[in-house]
């Protein structure tokens, strides 16, 4: 292939996009705006979906080495640990879903990532950002922040929610505050009780608040996430260390299974969570967007890393098999853009159920905490999980994007 493909961001997405650019011959480079990688230090969860384009394109066996295999997902009453749903993962969900359920660490993920695209001859450069672009009909320029610039056949924004390619495309819109912020920190293992943490996906649910736990690199490393409710969000950054001894005092009153952890903790940053409408249009003639740029996640399903590493693939695949740039990169909208939506409305959904937000929301709760005890609800869960997990993007496409484009 000649075509010069450049993509902007070297996140999960970016670098996943690259690889599997790469592995189709395409020539690829990639902008990332900060001097070096090494995201704040948090987990991830790669469901099978997910491991399917992993295990595609070579990654997988190193990406599990690094990486916790939990026994389930467990979703739990905040202060007396009461289950609401149990759904088998581990050997299960390899059984099932023909890849495995792994929680891993976002800096493993994406040095694996990273490595894979320097052996595969990708150029990767780092603090340099792409701001804008500029096309005619013959050419594609793309714009950096110190001025200088490039021509490119294809330009790829994969940098995040404030994407800067999204405002070129669409014009500059704000991200909404969802009026919540999450607290995250990574915690050594040895410093607590040895099986206070259970090995499964941890999630707890109360009023205003969720927190979520699971071990990382093997059961060396237990990872948080917590979700409190707040009226407005006043700092200038998305992002900061956060108070430890304020998080602490937010969930004092939580099941001991929580506060201790959060005892053992010694720093922890705290994220505003913002939010955008999904997207009708993520292309406009050469360039296009993958990922958080186009559908941002929200963390309640658990699918932000997910989705981008499924859109990795199909663009690859999209751009491999039509030479016309504009139409591959329509079939790639086509294929994505229904199940991302889906996604991305449905994790918005379950802030409220988490957060026991209203009376109907507390009901739903009641009467999921009564099939509990027949194993009902565990079946619910397990089948609206289902959707998500089954989903495997590389054997779909590999009978036809036709057959996908109206898949959820």
């Amino acid at each position: 292939m000649s075509k010069k493909i450049v993509i902007a961001g070297a996140g999960i997405g970016g670098l996943c996009a690259a690889l599997a650019l790469a592995k189709n011959k395409f020539e690829v480079t990639v902008y990332e705006r900060n001097p070096q990688l090494g995201e704040v230090g948090a987990g991830i969860q790669l469901s099978p979906n997910a491991m399917h384009v992993l295990q595609k394109l070579g990654i997988a066996d190193e990406v599990k080495a690094k990486a916790f295999s939990p026994d389930a997902a467990v979703m739990r009453h905040y202060q007396t640990g009461k289950s609401y749903f149990t759904v088998p993962l581990g050997d299960n969900a390899a059984q099932k879903y023909g890849a495995p359920y792994l929680h891993v660490h976002r800096a493993d993920l994406q040095m694996a990532l990273y490595n894979a695209c320097v052996n595969m001859k990708v150029t990767i450069h780092l603090g340099k950002a792409i701001q804008s672009y500029q096309q005619t009909q013959q050419n594609l320029t793309i714009q950096f922040d110190n001025n200088d610039s490039i021509v490119a056949d294809l330009l790829i924004g994969a940098d995040g929610i404030k994407s800067n390619i999204q405002a070129c495309m669409l014009g500059k819109k704000s991200a909404e505050f969802t009026g919540q912020v999450a607290w995250r920190g990574v915690v050594e293992a040895s410093k607590l009780p040895k099986g206070l943490i259970k090995p499964n996906a941890n999630l707890w649910v109360g009023p205003g608040k969720h927190f979520v736990s699971y071990y990382l690199r093997g059961g060396d490393l237990i990872n948080f996430i917590a979700v409190q409710e707040r009226k407005s969000w006043q700092k200038e950054s998305w992002n900061e260390p956060g108070d430890i001894n304020e998080l602490r005092e937010t969930f004092s009153d939580w099941h001991p299974e929580v506060s201790q952890l959060l005892s053992a903790t010694e720093q922890c940053f705290l994220w505003a969570l913002f939010d955008r409408k999904p997207l009708e249009l993520w292309s406009d003639r050469k360039v296009t967007l993958l990922g958080d740029a186009c559908h941002p996640m929200l963390p309640f399903l658990a699918q932000g890393a997910a989705m981008a590493i499924e859109d990795s693939y199909a663009l690859a695949y999209c751009l491999s098999r039509d030479a016309n740039i504009e139409n591959a990169l329509q079939s790639y909208q086509n294929i994505r853009l229904p199940r991302t939506r889906n996604i991305q409305l449905n994790a918005r959904k379950n802030a409220a159920l988490y957060h026991m937000s209203s009376p109907m929301e507390q009901a739903k709760l009641a009467l999921v905490s009564g099939l509990s005890r027949i194993g009902l609800s565990d079946r619910i869960a397990a089948n609206k999980l289902d959707a998500i997990y089954a989903y495997n993007i590389v054997e779909q496409l590999s009978m036809g994007p036709a057959l996908i484009g109206s898949e959820s």
